[in-house]
């Protein structure tokens, strides 16, 4: 798929499943100086798609949303390939939320996609600009799917990432996922007025402001059916799961119990939950 001013275009990674959708979106910039934002997974023949969009042009950036391996494993390949800088906020664990601390214990360890052998040659901050002859993207810092993650704008159009994804709403995943955080992204994105996301997965999003408000409401449905449910009687992540996401397929409640989780986190800095017990195999949690 192709765009214009300046010339974009999406090329669709091979790795399809029930977490990646179709798979991941590379997106290449420019007409003559490209920019390659997040390369996706390592794979031969989305090396080989990439390198043929290029056709020869010279890759001067590789821009990557986060360290999670669908998007950024291919990024050494692609580096020695194209001689391109790799810039991203940081490393898959960088940014992680301060108050996963008081979880440490009770929480499962790095999710298996994070990319633990990534590291940029040069982080990007808040507000920094990048520039080529044709376009020029600004820097958003957008934590909560990953604590490292950004957005990137071209003018009105969003490179979103995993923040803001065309099929389906995103995990966050303790402790490297965050959902106070994630909240906090979601409504600063909403406070602008985009013309279109560009996410690391699905389709492209022609209504941002009614797909953002869409996802925050999801999410503060998911927290008022976990309230629900506590109020009926403890439970730990595990047990909400299964009562409240029966409309999906048992091989997704894995992730889905991540989702759990870090909705208790959020609700428990709020003081609306508290953990009862944390001596079981996984906290239990009431409602206060």
């Amino acid at each position: 798929m192709s765009f214009s001013d300046p010339p974009i275009r999406r090329i669709l990674a091979p790795n399809p499943s029930a977490l990646t959708g179709t798979g991941t979106n590379t997106y290449v910039i420019g007409a003559t100086e490209l920019v390659v934002i997040d390369p996706g997974p390592d794979l031969d023949d989305h090396l080989a798609a990439l390198l043929a969009a290029a056709a020869g042009r010279p890759v001067t950036r590789i821009v990557v949303t986060h360290a999670h391996r669908d998007h950024s494993a291919l990024v050494p390949r692609l580096a020695a390939a194209t001689g391109a800088e790799v810039l991203a906020f940081g490393t898959a664990t960088e940014g992680r939320s301060p108050r996963m601390a008081d979880w440490a214990d009770h929480l499962p360890p790095a999710a298996e996609g994070l990319d633990l052998d990534f590291t940029p040659d040069r982080r990007l901050t808040e507000g920094e600009r990048l520039s080529g002859p044709d376009w020029e993207l600004s820097v958003h810092h957008t934590p909560g799917h990953l604590g490292s993650h950004i957005c990137l704008a071209l003018g009105e159009m969003l490179f979103s990432g995993d923040h803001v994804m065309g099929w389906s709403s995103s995990i966050v995943a303790p402790p490297d996922g965050d959902m106070t955080d994630y909240m906090a992204s979601l409504h600063r994105m909403a406070e602008r007025d985009w013309r279109s996301l560009l996410p690391g997965h699905g389709e492209v999003v022609a209504e941002p402001a009614a797909r953002l408000s869409a996802l925050i409401a999801h999410r503060r449905d998911r927290e008022a059916a976990i309230l629900a449910a506590l109020a009926a009687a403890p439970a730990s992540a595990g047990e909400l799961t299964a009562r409240i996401y029966r409309d999906i397929p048992r091989t997704l409640w894995p992730a889905a119990r991540q989702n759990v989780l870090a909705h208790l986190i959020d609700l428990a800095a709020r003081s609306l939950v508290s953990a009862t017990s944390t001596t079981a195999p996984e906290p239990i949690f009431q409602r206060n």
